[in-house]
């Protein structure tokens, strides 16, 4: 029967509707229309290759495990952290007795690239994970992680004085596993004001344009923003040797930094064993190779470790340590 042959009672309700149907079927059969099943398979090449990333991760650890490497880099390997740091934190957790696999990690953007997690995927660890940007923790949640782990994103931009706030009313207190501290700005004073849990590994990020000796750290601004303290984005958080004071207060011995001379480990004093020993800072320190200063225009600067050093020579900052 056609529409033509249907009582205009009936026809004239329906037309709109099949004319609707109608258009849709001709934008599946456009190329616009293509899209939605090309994403889709956009989406399961994205799962396959992340399933294999995560394969070759596997490997990488049993290879470390059946080896004896001679320095920290050597343990090296990256899946989803930023450089070798997902090696290094699976050492330690091997070697380390861990009273609770639980991670806080802040500065995380969308946890797409991040220290714990690995641990998370492949380890079955939970955590917690904070960031100031509404639009990163969205990101989080809609990753399909969110709901194959215990994962926790909050939206907050930290300070000293809200974090350990923020901490416990996520119901973390006492013994955590991992403490990630990585906001690019005041980090050695957040660091120092958290008080609410006992990491027994804590990752922290340093500044190595302030060199292996100096102890030394940015002053604290709740509000900073090292996009706006200094164009170059280079006059941030403390020297290797000012978190190491910090380390050292609060009950922690330097025990390894990245190849890439950015992130340093610390492990609980209590927790040392023959496996995993302090180190020096002069012996853990290495010159980064990576240029991220900014020029005046906002523009990569593209500068030599000197030259990115000297454009922040001449800002203030507070020696810590004693």
């Amino acid at each position: 029967m056609k529409m033509n042959d249907l009582p205009k009672w009936i026809a004239a309700p329906i037309e709109p509707v099949l004319a609707s149907v109608s258009h849709m079927i001709e934008a599946m059969q456009s190329p616009i229309g293509q899209i939605w099943p090309m994403w889709a398979k956009v989406q399961q090449l994205e799962r396959k290759i992340e399933l294999m990333q995560a394969a070759l991760g596997r490997i990488e650890e049993r290879q470390i495990a059946a080896s004896s490497p001679r320095t920290v880099q050597e343990l090296e390997f990256q899946v989803s952290s930023q450089w070798g740091e997902d090696g290094i934190l699976h050492y330690l957790t091997t070697h380390v007795a861990i009273p609770s696999r639980t991670f806080i990690e802040f500065g995380v953007e969308t946890f797409v690239e991040a220290n714990c997690r690995w641990l998370l995927t492949q380890h079955n660890w939970s955590g917690l994970v904070l960031d100031g940007s509404e639009a990163n923790i969205a990101a989080i949640k809609r990753d399909p992680i969110y709901w194959r782990h215990n994962l926790k994103a909050v939206q907050a931009f930290v300070t000293a004085e809200n974090i350990n706030s923020l901490i416990e009313k996520n119901g973390l207190s006492g013994e955590v596993g991992i403490l990630s501290v990585d906001v690019d700005g005041v980090d050695y004073w957040i660091w120092k004001a958290i008080d609410c849990v006992n990491p027994a590994i804590v990752v922290a990020e340093y500044n190595g344009l302030f060199g292996p000796e100096s102890a030394v750290t940015v002053p604290y601004d709740p509000a900073f923003d090292r996009s706006k303290a200094h164009f170059s984005c280079s006059y941030y958080g403390a020297s290797l040797g000012g978190i190491t004071a910090l380390a050292r207060e609060k009950g922690y011995a330097l025990v390894a930094s990245n190849s890439a001379g950015n992130n340093a480990f610390f492990v609980r004093r209590d927790l040392l064993n023959d496996a995993v020993r302090e180190v020096a800072v002069t012996d853990a320190y290495l010159r980064r190779n990576f240029r991220e200063a900014r020029a005046a225009d906002g523009t990569l600067a593209f500068s030599t470790f000197e030259e990115e050093a000297a454009m922040i020579a001449h800002l203030p900052v507070v020696e810590v340590g004693g």
